[in-house]
């Protein structure tokens, strides 16, 4: 499976023909594309800016969550986060809300060796534990992300099943014995939803800079986010990550369990849907072979 096709075409000369519109002092400013992900375009904006652009039906409401929700999020995560700068509206054949946010320079923690992102422990300990407060009634619903296991049992069956992927079998094995470690009973708190290290932003030391896309915003159980410390870390950074949510408030023990399963749930999606994306293919990989550790 490929990253879908595109409904709309974003081109540079389409963005800028919004700015004259919507933002003429912004229009002048250099346009490059920079990506093309599952659901958005992004393009740099001058130095400081980037423009953030749905590419897919499915995928225009999301921007509308960001902007409604991402300037309350960074006023607590200590971190940096793409809160939008300004928003655009439909124009020029283009369908959907967009928006203007700030450029953060640096890589993601997916250009980083798994075993060079130690600096990046307690940062994202302390993020995550910013972020899991409990959310209102009008957060952002998402069908696949923060519901208990079972939701997802179905689809995580079916993707493995017919996945060709050497690991396929144990990875469904594993599912298995976790899917039905008991649910979260606190109240739905709020979560990122896409916790991968190509959404974490790293300075030239593997700090931590930002937090990218909140496209997944939504709230629910805390598990679904910290299936990172599979995705992001090896074992012993895997340890010091919980020790460090331990000492910032807690992770009960079936909280992480379910958390080794979200971090199985996204590796059966990493190894099966990244056929032209070799950066969130390793990701995949890397997930995969950190799950099936057993720690």
């Amino acid at each position: 499976m490929r990253t879908p096709e595109a409904d709309v075409d974003v081109t540079p000369a389409l963005v800028r023909a919004l700015l004259r519109d919507q933002h003429p002092d912004l229009a002048t400013l250099p346009i490059t594309p920079v990506t093309n992900g599952w659901d958005n375009a992004l393009l740099s904006l001058g130095e400081d800016l980037c423009v953030r652009m749905p590419r897919r039906t499915a995928a225009a409401h999301l921007v509308l969550n960001e902007q409604r929700w991402l300037p309350e999020v960074a006023t607590r995560v200590g971190v940096p986060v793409p809160a939008p700068l300004r928003v655009g509206r439909p124009g020029h054949g283009y369908p959907w809300s967009w928006s203007v946010n700030p450029w953060f320079p640096g890589r993601t923690a997916a250009e980083v060796g798994p075993s060079d992102r130690g600096a990046l422990v307690a940062p994202l300990a302390r993020f995550f534990s910013r972020l899991h407060t409990p959310a209102p009634p009008e957060a952002p619903e998402n069908p696949v992300r923060g519901v208990p296991l079972r939701a997802r049992h179905r689809r995580i069956v079916e993707r493995l099943t017919g996945s060709t992927d050497p690991h396929a079998p144990a990875l469904l094995d594993l599912w298995h014995t976790l899917v039905d470690t008991p649910a979260w009973e606190g109240p739905a708190l709020w979560l990122h939803g896409d916790p991968h290290p190509a959404n974490i932003l790293v300075d030239d030391d593997a700090a931590l800079a930002a937090v990218l896309d909140f496209g997944d915003l939504t709230s629910g159980d805390p598990a679904t986010d910290l299936g990172t410390a599979w995705m992001t870390f090896e074992a012993p950074d895997r340890a010091r990550f919980r020790a460090h949510l331990d000492d910032l408030g807690g992770v009960d023990e079936h909280t992480w369990i379910r958390a080794r399963a979200w971090a199985v749930i996204y590796a059966s999606v990493l190894t099966t849907s990244t056929a032209d994306h070799p950066l969130l293919a390793a990701i995949g990989d890397h997930t995969t072979a950190q799950v099936l550790r057993g720690d």
